[in-house]
């Protein structure tokens, strides 16, 4: 028993859960063709159906080789339903001496965890109100009709044309915390529903595609702020980020930027030029490499409803500038915004962390106002969104103290910030990496 589980004759696991296996044995399928995963003790061979999995190759990816029990129950609005799919690839479970959790996790705290997410069930913290979300769709169309009439009315004076600018930028940035809501299945009943008022959200009112965004956000959520697991921290050695990075570069004498400047040169290439230039990039090579035409449909609606909408005042070269003016501003917003929650906390390799600890050392949160709750798509909430992927975003507050006060109890770090703290924290983490790299890269 534990010692190296059945096999059959042509040397492949043995099916339907017959095996025993220890942490291991598992640990040992954690390669590109050869994964292997654990979700309630039970083993399963995700080597062939990774590919086809709904939320993308690479999210189900980072966790071969480990136990997946608590990102399963974080993602999956409908985990019974799930499980038909996974039924399948059962080889076998964990021996019985083995523990539930790998790598030395604290057992006490994931149960813990487990208990408050039972509860958060129970009082029904995971049901959205849907007039609400109705609402709030009712609020960016609202911004999105008064910019249009604007001009109608009153014409294209210089003045009106940045009121128009800065009325459609906040309507974009508002639909962008909307798609968020509706790509983590957190507003509707059913996935379906979700994913289908996603593709309207974030196509037909943003522009952009749903399965780029899925197959990218969920990374994030998964691992956040490990290297070679969070794409939002890929900065492609535009900059170095956290402590670890750094100092690898500058050992290595890697000098793609001057690092040192990254917390000046930060303001000229991240917030100005993150959604109109390298997101849009991102988006439709994305798209046409991977022939979602669908997205495409649905992004290509917006822009010809946008240039139906403005090409009469400003002719086409005009609403190109418009549009871009307009993404110039949204991207201001988005990154300052999603920033100051993560770019300032750990960031480093692969920890095998529980679920708690492993989201806590990566996020933070920003005290709650109603200017904050909105102007961040209630992302100021961003330690109970990320325990609780799929909750309502009015909900955040409720759970809140809860989550503290089990975080209090197993001594780990809750961080509130003000907004102004949240940002300049950015820079200050900006410039304390450069300069980490500058010693390492002059002196080791």
């Amino acid at each position: 028993m534990g010692g190296g589980g059945q096999q059959t004759d042509s040397g492949e696991p043995a099916k339907g859960g017959s095996a025993v296996y220890t942490w291991e044995e598992v640990q040992r399928h954690s390669h590109r063709g050869d994964q292997w995963l654990v979700i309630d003790r039970k083993v399963y061979n995700i080597t062939q159906w990774a590919k086809r999995h709904p939320g993308g190759i690479r999210v189900i990816s980072h966790f071969a080789g480990e136990d997946a029990t608590e990102a399963f129950s974080a993602f999956h609005l409908d985990a019974n339903f799930v499980r038909k799919f996974l039924k399948p690839l059962l080889i076998g479970e964990l021996a019985p001496t083995e523990p539930s959790q790998d790598h030395g996790k604290n057992a006490a705290l994931v149960q813990d965890f487990q208990a408050l997410r039972d509860h958060v069930e129970r009082e029904g913290l995971l049901r959205a109100r849907l007039l609400f979300f109705s609402l709030y769709l009712g609020h960016i169309l609202l911004l999105e009709a008064l910019a249009l009439g604007l001009l109608w009315v009153w014409g294209t004076s210089w003045s009106l044309t940045l009121l128009c600018s800065l009325m459609l930028a906040t309507s974009q940035a508002q639909a962008g915390w909307l798609q968020h809501d509706y790509g983590h299945l957190s507003v509707c009943k059913k996935s379906s529903w979700n994913h289908k008022l996603h593709k309207f959200v974030i196509g037909h009112l943003k522009g952009a595609s749903a399965n780029w965004w899925n197959h990218r956000h969920f990374q994030h959520h998964a691992k956040p702020n490990v290297f070679r697991k969070d794409p939002d921290i890929n900065s492609l050695h535009v900059f170095v980020l956290g402590d670890t990075q750094p100092v690898e570069y500058g050992i290595k004498k890697l000098k793609y930027m001057p690092y040192h400047h990254q917390h000046q040169y930060f303001f000229l290439i991240g917030p100005p030029l993150i959604v109109p230039v390298f997101f849009n990039i991102q988006i439709f090579r994305t798209m046409f490499s991977q022939r979602d035409w669908v997205d495409l449909a649905w992004s290509m609606s917006f822009y010809l409803r946008f240039f139906c909408c403005y090409y009469p005042f400003f002719g086409f070269f005009g609403s190109v500038a418009l549009i871009s003016f307009v993404r110039f501003l949204e991207s201001h917003w988005f990154v300052w915004v999603t920033q100051m929650n993560h770019l300032p906390m750990e960031m480093d390799h692969e920890r095998h962390q529980d679920w708690l600890t492993m989201q806590l050392s990566a996020t933070c949160n920003i005290e709650q106002s109603t200017f904050n709750d909105w102007f961040s798509g209630h992302l100021n909430f961003q330690i109970e969104h990320h325990l609780f992927p799929t909750m309502p975003r009015h909900n955040y507050h409720l759970v809140a103290p809860l989550v503290r006060a089990l975080c209090e109890k197993h001594g780990v770090p809750y961080q509130v910030k003000t907004l102004k703290k949240g940002m300049t924290d950015v820079v200050r983490s900006l410039k304390k990496s450069g300069d980490l790299w500058l010693d390492a890269y002059l002196h080791k």
